[in-house]
């Protein structure tokens, strides 16, 4: 019988130690140690050494066709690159309550209905709990089998009597696998329920997606290395104030990230966006100081979105607030020292609340040059010409530099009937200028950009 060994594993990190600790040594994360037992691994029997695998040349392997299996959703579609992939292992990230467990068994109903046999396994919600929210979305199938197991070796039994097309586990913390005696939800039940699931599914070309909850720090429960045993990571984002939830692949192994779908949540479920940024645009305000609209590409797909921007005196001697909703706060401070240094506003007495609207999140520095125009144009109580489109990022000196894919993004905004847009000077004067039939402005830095929409 293999000897036992007890270590205490920090629920953050996977830090293990022999005793217990108040405060991880890994990640400074305090009362996050549980104890586990583990089986210490036997030893190998001495003798002739397993063979090693077949060493091939590259151009000696068999290239890999990749067949998709749709979803049903469009948008669920896009952002998995196509489709579901024969062998595939997705995690879904989220919030609780953001809309998961909706998505799935919205988009697993329609795959059933399409005479693809899923087996749908929670270990959250009783089948009758299933049932009712099945019937709210139109999703009652016979080919949709539902389990309640939650031991992991008695769910791949059940794949094995069933052989479904596709797989999905709900959620990945409530599982749990007899080999190790901590409970589900713990960092090696987590890890290693993921890793039999992905064993399992590999050897059978079975497409699995399995859900997860994220921490507070926004990501996704259990180890790090979760995400590296995956092929495919999805986080569902949103604000339950807004309708819209956005669902973004930050790793595909099998498509492009960071692709997004766009949804609008409803009482019938979740309702695919085609045409996001028409949606954001809808109630954009017309005469109003501190709004600009700008051009950010998520994955393949260009957008546009408002930013929006509120500079006031500060009510507090010597603190000024500094909130960004949206965007990263620190990127926002950096863009008002810019425009303080090289510009000479005074901007350190003021409030300055800067908001993406929507409730959509994003990171790329291509919408520098519209947020640095907003918090000017607020600011200056001047507004800004409403078929203006700005895209560029924001350098330390106050030059406006290059940014990727700026043909798709000029062509979103004609399409939505911008007629002027400030872009990065580089982009008029490389080997192909750039041509639209917008009005173009080729600016240099912020003064010459001011100077044009001011």
């Amino acid at each position: 019988m293999a000897k036992t060994t007890t270590l205490y594993v920090c629920q953050n990190c996977g830090h293990r130690a022999p005793k217990w600790l108040g405060k991880c040594p890994e990640c400074s994360s305090w009362n996050t140690l549980a104890e586990e037992t583990f089986a210490a691994p036997s030893k190998r029997k001495e003798g002739r050494p397993a063979k090693a695998g077949d060493v091939q040349k590259i151009t000696d392997v068999e290239s890999l066709h990749v067949d998709r299996v749709s979803t049903g959703v469009g948008e669920f579609d896009r952002t998995l690159g196509g489709g579901l992939v024969a062998g595939s292992l997705v995690l879904v990230g989220g919030d609780p309550g953001i809309g998961k467990s909706t998505l799935m068994l919205q988009s697993m109903g329609r795959l059933a209905c399409q005479g693809k046999r899923v087996l749908y396994v929670s270990g959250e919600e009783s089948p009758a709990q299933i049932k009712l929210r099945a019937e709210r979305l139109a999703a009652l199938s016979g080919n949709l089998l539902l389990s309640s197991e939650i031991c992991i070796e008695d769910v791949l039994d059940q794949v094995d009597r069933t052989d479904p097309d596709v797989l999905v586990l709900d959620s990945i913390q409530t599982f749990y696998t007899n080999e190790l005696t901590s409970a589900p939800g713990s960092i090696g039940q987590v890890r290693e329920v993921a890793f039999k699931v992905f064993q399992h599914i590999k050897a059978r070309a079975l497409p699995a997606m399995i859900i997860g909850h994220i921490t507070k720090d926004g990501a996704i429960a259990g180890p790090k290395s979760l995400e590296h045993i995956v092929d495919t990571v999805i986080y569902f984002e949103g604000d339950r104030s807004h309708a819209f939830r956005i669902l973004r692949a930050v790793k595909n192994r099998f498509g492009a990230t960071p692709e997004i779908g766009v949804f609008e949540m409803v009482s019938g479920g979740l309702v695919p966006v085609e045409n996001p940024s028409r949606i954001f645009l809808a109630e954009r305000p017309e005469d109003a100081p501190g709004s600009v609209i700008v051009s950010s590409l998520e994955g393949t797909r260009p957008l546009l979105v408002e930013v929006q921007a509120l500079v006031s005196p500060s009510s507090s001697v010597g603190m000024p607030r500094r909130m960004a909703t949206g965007l990263d706060p620190h990127r926002m401070t950096l863009l008002v020292a810019i425009m303080e240094k090289r510009l000479d506003l005074h901007l350190q007495g003021d409030d300055i609340f800067v908001n993406i609207a929507g409730g959509i999140k994003i990171a790329e520095p291509a919408i520098d040059l519209g947020v640095a125009a907003a918090i000017a144009g607020s600011f200056k109580n001047q507004t800004i010409d409403y078929g203006t489109v700005m895209i560029g990022e924001v350098g330390l000196t106050g030059e406006v530099r290059s940014v990727s894919q700026l043909e798709p993004r000029l062509r979103e905004a004609e399409r939505l009937g911008f007629t002027r847009c400030l872009v990065p000077h580089t982009a008029g004067a490389g080997k192909r200028p750039v041509e639209s039939s917008m009005d173009l402005h080729f600016v240099k830095n912020l003064s010459e950009a001011f100077e044009i929409i001011f």
